[in-house]
């Protein structure tokens, strides 16, 4: 890992440093395409995977035919370094896998500084453990779930896949059976100090603990790892970085690669998006569970 002063880490660390530094119109086309989404199809919203206000998803399942098998589901969990945005406008998403036939999820989970980034992450396993309990009721099967992530939601994505992390139990064999990560974060001490973590309070015992790049990585499921070509050099390395430790643990890789002409904001709402580069990878790993 490269040492970087304070000032190449806060700007190496902010994604909207690649596009000028207004994002605002990708969150807005998050929230109207999931918006969209909504429209015409059936959704069960605000599901309670555990106690807090903040524990809920929302999850589509395509209309099935009798004698079919349960379709496979995509859980998608946001970015947004872990203090910002929510499941309502991660439902971009939706459309896609649903005509493609699967299932398709997105997770809330409390956010900080009201949570650490530990605490958040055993939420989003909790969800995992959550729709594998109960996927056969709802629809899907749940031995065929896919987690992806984008940014700190690919921290967060990558946590759910780790085994033998101390801080949780494993999840149950097979869960989740694949990941797709994207333009995520998987080494926390780079941030340490910078104005991002004015609300995560991170030491280096917590990076430490948290990191998924420093955890064991035996048993990883197979592997998209992604990002967009008009990312910070750092984004770039640390996904790159984990891709290779990945394989270096001997865990299935499928792909990894750069997504051509996009940034770190707008990569993302091709996730289920035929036609396009992560789109089409996304649906073949689901396809082939």
């Amino acid at each position: 890992m490269p040492v970087l002063s304070l000032e190449d880490r806060e700007r190496e660390y902010s994604p909207s440093s690649c596009i000028g530094g207004d994002y605002v119109p990708f969150l807005r086309a998050y929230a109207d395409q999931s918006a969209a989404a909504l429209q015409g199809r059936v959704v069960r919203r605000d599901l309670p995977y555990s106690d807090k206000p903040s524990q809920r998803l929302d999850l589509f399942v395509p209309p099935g035919r009798r004698g079919e098998a349960l379709p496979p589901l995509l859980v998608f969990i946001h970015g947004g370094y872990w203090q910002e945005l929510s499941k309502s406008s991660s439902l971009f998403g939706a459309p896609g896998a649903i005509d493609a036939g699967f299932a398709y999820a997105a997770i809330d989970y409390t956010l900080a500084p009201h949570a650490n980034i530990g605490d958040i992450a055993l939420e989003c396993r909790n969800a995992l453990r959550w729709l594998h309990a109960h996927g056969a009721e709802l629809g899907f099967d749940p031995s065929r779930i896919v987690v992806a992530g984008s940014s700190a939601g690919a921290h967060l994505a990558a946590m759910c896949c780790v085994r033998g992390w101390t801080e949780d139990r494993d999840l149950p064999a097979g869960l989740p059976a694949a990941c797709v990560l994207v333009s995520g974060v998987y080494e926390l001490a780079p941030l340490i100090g910078t104005s991002i973590d004015q609300a995560l309070s991170l030491t280096p015992g917590d990076a430490a603990k948290w990191s998924p790049i420093r955890l064991p990585l035996g048993g990883f499921p197979p592997s998209i790892v992604c990002w967009g070509e008009i990312e910070t050099a750092e984004f770039k390395r640390q996904s790159r970085a984990f891709a290779g430790a990945i394989g270096a643990a001997g865990a299935p890789m499928l792909e990894h690669f750069e997504v051509p002409s996009r940034n770190h904001f707008d990569v993302i709402l091709e996730l289920s998006q035929p036609g396009t580069l992560l789109g089409d990878a996304t649906l073949r790993i689901l396809e082939s569970l």
